[in-house]
């Protein structure tokens, strides 16, 4: 039984390897339009991919002998896009406990990480990078009485395992901010009850970051026999080498965030931040990036315009606010991620244009995020993480035809194109099997 089992190990062991050292193919793209990103459009350009990276590109490029030639003349070659807020990989079916992976139990937990809890195998991933969504930040959730949820990875769509996928962890430190906005309608009784659940957790999060000042002293002077997980998780925060990403969304809540960055010196990230047109300025101050949520929801109060939610990026953008636009962060979110092009479109739509709006979904929050020498726009020695569409992304009717991820084509087949091709064969009257 031992042997048995040793032998199953090496195997998976072999395969792992395998899977992540199989050399990427040289290839050349030629005769697409190249949306770079970082600068314009190279319209019937080539682009020459070896070693997994953009090792060229241009109007014309010297192909290397045995590369093989791709002709996409008439498509659109895009960086892949990047989901700045998501738990896919870490949520299958919202209504199915096991399959939800996302948050712990207790009010700080900062030495979580989502890179290994993320399911390599689920069918959401697959349907996301169907419309060009090739990278996302994975984030954990705090808990109904959490404050800090852990550390976010930033993972790409392909990959035998969570290592594989890993294209950078711990990138930022999960702050669910507490929300002081209390119904008017409530009973007395309980709205006490919540403004005390809410002081509860800013009182955790004062603490962590005070405990983490003792530990970082106490480290420095030798006493420290013992390490803490939790505190040795803070220290990149208090010494300024994470950002905090706060999720906040009412002024409250940012104004809040912001005070207690500035006053412990921490870097922030705000991620949500509907209201964060309203407070563009001390924004800009403080050079706060927002990654701002779904552009497809509600105002947040009752006699604000219908276009309130569509304004938000083009303001934030006008003022000067480095910017990302992503889904909400949710398990409805994270079956929907492919339709982050077209949270963009609608941005665009109302003020952010077009040329901002694709920036906000690539380049944007891999600038954000620090890892923009590694993706975010077509670039000579940029990872070729990439897709090819017929046409315009934030255009609802084009449709992704293929896509590298660090130099290796991937499959766009999913659970959903199977069933469309399934019920194709229904319609025409075929045999199911």
């Amino acid at each position: 039984m031992n042997r048995f089992f040793a032998s199953v190990a090496l195997a998976a062991a072999l395969s792992t390897q395998a899977g992540a050292e199989a050399p990427a193919e040289t290839i050349v793209l030629i005769g697409a339009d190249l949306h770079t990103i970082s600068h314009g459009v190279i319209a019937g350009g080539q682009l020459l991919i070896r070693d997994g990276k953009i090792a060229a590109l241009g109007p014309q490029v010297d192909v290397p002998a045995g590369a093989r030639r791709i002709d996409l003349a008439g498509k659109r070659v895009y960086p892949g896009l990047i989901a700045a807020n998501s738990i896919l990989g870490l949520t299958e079916v919202s209504s199915v406990r096991a399959t939800n992976d996302y948050s712990e139990a207790g009010a700080s937990t900062p030495e979580v990480r989502a890179e290994v809890a993320v399911n390599p195998d689920t069918e959401l991933w697959p349907v996301a990078r169907a419309n060009g969504v090739l990278s996302a930040l994975v984030m954990p959730r705090a808990g109904s009485d959490g404050v800090i949820a852990g550390q976010a990875a930033l993972m790409q769509a392909d990959g035998w395992t969570y290592e594989q996928m890993t294209v950078a962890p711990s990138l930022g430190m999960v702050v669910a901010w507490p929300s002081a906005r209390v119904p008017d309608w409530l009973p007395e009784e309980r709205k006490q009850r919540i403004r005390e659940g809410v002081q509860k957790k800013r009182d955790a999060l004062e603490q962590a970051i005070r405990d983490a000042r003792a530990y970082q002293a106490a480290q420095q002077a030798g006493t420290v026999s013992v390490a803490d997980l939790r505190d040795e998780a803070m220290l990149p925060v208090i010494e300024g080498r994470m950002p905090l990403l706060v999720l906040a969304n009412d002024a409250v809540q940012i104004r809040e965030a912001l005070a207690f960055a500035a006053r412990e010196k921490l870097r922030l990230v705000l991620v949500g931040g509907s209201d964060a047109w309203r407070l563009a300025a001390a924004l800009k101050a403080q050079d706060v990036p927002v990654i701002l949520g779904s552009s497809h929801n509600l105002p947040l109060r009752r006699w604000e315009g219908y276009d309130a939610v569509f304004a938000a990026a083009g303001k934030l953008a006008a003022a000067g606010v480095r910017l990302a636009i992503a889904n909400d962060g949710d398990a409805m979110s994270a079956m929907n991620e492919r339709n982050l092009p077209y949270q963009a479109a609608s941005y665009a739509a109302h003020g952010l244009g077009a040329e901002a709006a694709l920036h906000a979904i690539t380049l944007g929050p891999a600038q954000i995020l620090g890892v923009a020498d590694r993706l975010g726009s077509l670039d000579a020695g940029k990872e070729a993480t990439l897709f090819v569409a017929d046409g315009d992304i934030l255009d609802i009717r084009s449709t992704v035809e293929r896509a590298w991820v660090a130099g290796r084509e991937v499959d766009l087949t999913n659970k959903q194109s199977r069933l469309y091709q399934q019920y194709q064969r229904k319609y025409r009257g075929e045999p199911k099997g």
